[in-house]
């Protein structure tokens, strides 16, 4: 997986802008599709998100089910292994910048970044759909992402408290 991916997101036509990309420009296609599930904000199998390359060059189409202000659409996704390189990189890329939910933020520039841990989209696609479900609604409860938040809703383990995170956006726990 590169670092950097051009990501572009959609209130629901990820796929179908997909497969018109990639019928228009040479060595291109779909390299994956995760669907949502039951519970989710889109009918089951609709696609959540949909990775495809364009002469040879990766890119990431979403759909977020509700529309979409313009800090979603185009962003950078930054894959981070670690912790440490997702502070990193948030810390230095929303100072004089505005941060969103889920990981996203738009630069003092106003260009749209998403700093997520490289195994969000494993973790998205899980086959468990209630794993995926519990990761996809701790993600959307905090700005910056925390690895350890998402792993204890991956893993369906309540947290003994709050991180101040999610604190700061909800009263709810991260998830059921």
């Amino acid at each position: 997986m590169r670092r950097i991916t051009p990501c572009i997101a959609f209130d629901q036509c990820a796929e179908q802008a997909a497969d018109l990309y990639v019928s228009v420009f040479p060595r291109a296609h779909i390299t994956s599709i995760q669907r949502y599930g039951r519970g989710a904000p889109l009918p089951p199998g609709v696609a959540r998100s949909v990775g495809f390359e364009l002469d040879g060059e990766p890119f990431l189409a979403i759909n977020f089910g509700v529309e979409c202000s313009t800090h979603c659409s185009p962003s950078l996704v930054v894959h981070c292994d670690t912790q440490e390189e997702i502070d990193h990189y948030w810390e230095r890329l929303s100072a004089g910048g505005t941060t969103h939910h889920g990981g996203w933020l738009s630069d003092r520039f106003g260009v749209a970044w998403q700093i997520v841990p490289g195994v969000l989209t494993l973790m998205l696609a899980d086959p468990d759909q209630a794993r995926a479900l519990r990761v996809a609604e701790a993600l959307e409860r905090m700005r910056k992402v925390d690895i350890a938040t998402l792993q204890r809703a991956w893993d369906g383990v309540r947290p003994v408290r709050e991180s101040s995170l999610l604190a700061a956006f909800s009263t709810q726990p991260a998830f059921n």
